[in-house]
């Protein structure tokens, strides 16, 4: 399952990157996640953190993981549970007009969740949507 939003915001790309680079900012824009902190790391590679998202009626911890970080244009993590795996990339780039973010998020199921994946593309859509309109609103408030 991928869900892919584009943003464009008339906002300088060195301000969106350092926005988007702390993960903690997540309550700020997706509607989904209920907290997010900091568990190891000072942002760059490597930095752990622990979120807590609301999806389908539940709440769900994973463990996100920095893993690819290239200023001012790419933030990469990957977020882990018993049943999920969540790789999100955010690819920046400058604009005449300011900065375009295309925020990508494939899921991969485990288990039993597998069966039930073609199932949730209206929720994930929905999600997208929602997440979307969230981090419009959060970069241009920037």
């Amino acid at each position: 399952m991928i869900v892919s939003r584009t943003v464009t915001v008339d906002r300088p790309i060195e301000t969106v990157f350092a926005y988007l680079s702390d993960f903690t900012t997540t309550t700020q824009w997706d509607p989904g996640t209920v907290r997010t902190v900091r568990a190891d790391g000072d942002g760059g590679v490597g930095t752990v953190y622990q979120n807590t998202s609301r999806f389908a009626g539940r709440e769900t911890e994973l463990t996100y993981v920095v893993t690819d970080r290239r200023a001012p244009e790419l933030i990469a993590l990957r977020g882990e549970n018993s049943t999920i795996v969540a790789t999100d990339t955010m690819t920046l780039a400058a604009t005449p007009a300011g900065t375009r973010v295309t925020y990508r998020a494939a899921f991969t199921f485990k288990g039993g969740w597998k069966l039930a994946a073609p199932f949730l593309g209206p929720a994930f859509r929905h999600l997208g949507d929602e997440a979307e309109a969230g981090l419009r609103a959060a970069l241009t408030a920037l």
